[in-house]
């Protein structure tokens, strides 16, 4: 399996966790377990910070399939089939919001990363 298609496993699967989250036959334990991981994936903090030498991606590149594949065990089965099901018809859609909902993402990232550089450089001024 080349790295493009498991990147493409990896968003079909992440976006199949969602849609399972939101299931109401979805265990509570799993629901929450589902949020965690999406959290997780679209957090800017990881678990190991990146700029570590070799063991930085250990999480993206071990921990988190691994996690993930724990929690599609815990989903039943009739269910994850329908989520993945779900999910790769609605991934094959393209949507025009996509691209604004990216820019969103990234303008309130940028705002947010701002205001944290404007309150060090008042507080860095005010020492």
């Amino acid at each position: 399996m080349t790295l493009r298609e498991r990147a493409a496993a990896l968003k079909a699967n992440s976006y199949a966790l969602y849609l399972a989250s939101r299931n109401p036959r979805t265990p509570a334990a799993v629901r929450w377990l589902c949020l965690a991981i999406i959290a997780y994936l679209l957090s800017p903090i990881d678990l190991i910070p990146d700029f570590i030498p070799v063991i930085g991606y250990l999480d993206d590149i071990i921990l988190l399939p691994l996690a993930i594949a724990l929690v599609i065990r815990m989903i039943p089965d009739d269910i994850w089939h329908a989520c993945k099901q779900q999910a790769a018809e609605e991934l094959a859609i393209s949507s025009p919001y996509t691209r604004w909902v990216t820019i969103t993402i990234t303008a309130i990232w940028l705002v947010l990363a701002g205001c944290l550089i404007l309150l060090c450089w008042r507080w860095l001024n005010s020492q």
